[in-house]
């Protein structure tokens, strides 16, 4: 193949003729290609396999990180173990592409892997790789861990994905019409290209988008413009030249503010986030429009077609069998791991994502009364799995996970598992009847497992949160916490509000109902089932960008109406 005059290697669909680069600095692709963490990586790896599918002009921009995020592996006591594991792709190409960068007043050499769409079925995905000979071991370190906890690490790592990313487009020819900046890791693009423009700030702008992920503003990444400029993330602007391009004049360099100022639309990842962004970024001027596009995942990748099949042919019979099937072979993962035996004909409440403090992983052992109480019940039996990586120094975080550990010594039907990536992720949402989630509102911007588990036949419990407002209606498709005036409650009272509605929703309706009236939750399993590939699967999603963000011509008259209309709805 020829990469320097790169096109996509397959017949583009007119509607999305535009040539698109997505950078994102994670893709969860495949289980064997580990190069993400949690679900900014399940977003894009869903999106780029929906670009594929509906044959768009479009190529991922993202980072080969020698050893991904971490390997989750436990100490002697079950506890979790932090792991480093080198990793080798036979299915990547390499492009025969190297070319150098600055970083740190530094020429670092980049190197360019490619991953073909028929390998995975995804659009085609450009990796950057900065561990080759050519670099100082330093440099060589900057693509070795995702999210490196060392500060200027990470700002090398924002470098590489953004003037690397552009840098390599110009490289092979691609000539994109729009830069697609998944989260604002990749928004020194934008430095690259004002400099590429000759320094006109609205040529940038007329080119590149951006999607905001994070709920809240101290949780955007935040660095000290002197660091950054030492790091050469400006790509030759001095630090005054960049506080008033940025119009940021203090000495804390705000990401995703350059980037909502840098790009001519952006959007939330749910209708709520949406309109927690636009309030949460409102006191700044000169900010882009924002719009919600609300995150979905692959159904195509995802669902289970048997369970599916057998739920559009109304036999009950072969539904019900698939799903224990599911089950039963999910938890041998369970056995394997913990030495617990479950039971698939035993209602299954399943707790899996990233481990993150607003995540709640432990929020229904808080109350140990009422823990025990669940436990026990004969009447109505329950068995309850968690799973997921917490940060790799997010102590806090691994504490929690540590203490449900040895929380679930203390119980045959309490298990948590380790290996939370694509594959054990698809094997837990089999695993679940109900689907567990309860972040502290408004603080989950998407969380799109819940997707993924409706597509594997497990009903969504949840607080209303993210997409949850879009999709659930209690009682018909899944069941959600009754929202209150959370935003006059502090963390203690919000806790326990949710906690009590978390047990009262599940002793008084979902336990009853499952044991007691199973054909009317067999048809609660099937309407979210429906109501998420309709609504929720990432080729809407997919359309969607084309449609609002890349391929529509705003004024500013006309994005500002788009966002109205977007309330409205």
């Amino acid at each position: 193949m020829n990469f320097r005059s790169f096109k996509v290697p397959y017949p583009v669909d007119e509607r999305y003729a535009k040539r698109v680069a997505y950078f994102s600095m994670e893709f969860a692709i495949h289980q064997p290609l580990k190069i993400y963490s949690g679900g900014l990586g399940f977003l894009s790896g869903s999106h780029l396999r929906s670009a594929y599918e509906l044959r768009q002009n479009l190529v991922g921009i993202g980072i080969l990180w020698k050893y991904g995020y971490y390997d989750q592996a436990r100490n002697q006591d079950q506890t979790l173990q932090v792991t480093w594991m080198e990793k080798h792709y036979s299915f990547l190409e390499d492009t025969g592409i190297k070319f150098e960068i600055t970083i740190h007043e530094h020429p670092v050499w980049v190197k360019v892997m490619y991953l073909p769409p028929h390998v995975f079925n995804s659009a085609p995905l450009f990796l950057l790789t900065t561990d080759i000979p050519e670099n100082d071991y330093i440099s060589q370190t900057i693509t070795h861990r995702l999210y490196d906890a060392n500060v200027a690490t990470k700002v090398a790592q924002f470098i590489l994905l953004g003037v690397g990313g552009a840098k390599l487009l110009d490289e092979i020819g691609f000539k994109p019409e729009v830069y697609h900046l998944n989260e604002a890791h990749g928004v020194s693009a934008a430095f690259y290209l004002y400099q590429k423009y000759n320094r006109n700030i609205e040529e940038v702008r007329k080119r590149l988008v951006f999607t905001t992920h994070t709920p809240e503003e101290a949780g955007n990444e935040k660095h000290d413009i002197f660091l950054c400029h030492k790091m050469s993330y400006f790509c030759g602007l001095t630090v005054e030249e960049t506080k008033q391009l940025t119009g940021m004049p203090d000495d804390q360099f705000s990401h995703s503010l350059a980037a909502l100022r840098f790009a001519r639309i952006a959007n939330g990842v749910s209708k709520l986030h949406g309109e927690v962004s636009r309030h949460m970024w409102e006191k700044y001027d000169n900010i882009c429009p924002i719009l919600s596009i609300t995150n979905a995942q692959n159904w195509r990748y995802w669902s289970d077609k048997q369970l599916y099949k057998a739920g559009e042919e109304g036999n009950e019979l072969a539904f019900d069998d698939r799903k224990k099937w599911m089950k039963k072979r999910a938890f041998e993962i369970v056995a394997d791991q913990t030495g617990k035996l479950f039971n698939q004909n035993v209602f299954t409440i399943v707790w899996a994502r990233r481990f993150a403090g607003y995540k709640r992983a432990g929020l229904l052992t808080t109350d140990k009364e009422r823990f025990e109480k669940l436990l026990n019940n004969t009447k109505y039996p329950v068995q309850i799995i968690w799973a997921g990586k917490p940060y790799p120094v997010d102590y806090p975080a691994i504490s929690e996970f540590n203490h449900l550990v040895h929380l679930s010594k203390n119980y045959k039907n309490v298990a948590v598992v380790i290996g939370y990536e694509l594959a054990l992720s698809k094997r837990m949402k089999q695993a679940a009847d109900c689907w567990l989630n309860n972040p502290r509102v408004p603080r989950e911007a998407s969380g799109t497992s819940g997707m993924t588990a409706a597509m594997n036949g497990a009903v969504n419990f949840s607080t209303n949160d993210g997409w949850i407002p879009e999709f659930i209606h209690h009682g018909n498709n899944g069941f959600v916490v009754p929202p209150a005036d959370y935003l006059n409650m502090n963390v203690h009272d919000q806790d326990q509000y949710d906690l009590d509605k978390i047990y009262e929703i599940l002793n008084k309706q979902i336990l009853p109902l499952y044991y007691e009236d199973y054909n009317t939750w067999r048809q609660i399993v099937k309407n979210g089932m429906r109501d998420v590939q309709i609504q929720f699967d990432s080729n809407r999603m997919a359309e969607e960008y084309y449609n609002l963000l890349y391929n529509a011509k705003y004024s500013s008259a006309d994005a500002k109406r788009l966002v109205k209309d977007d309330i409205a709805h």
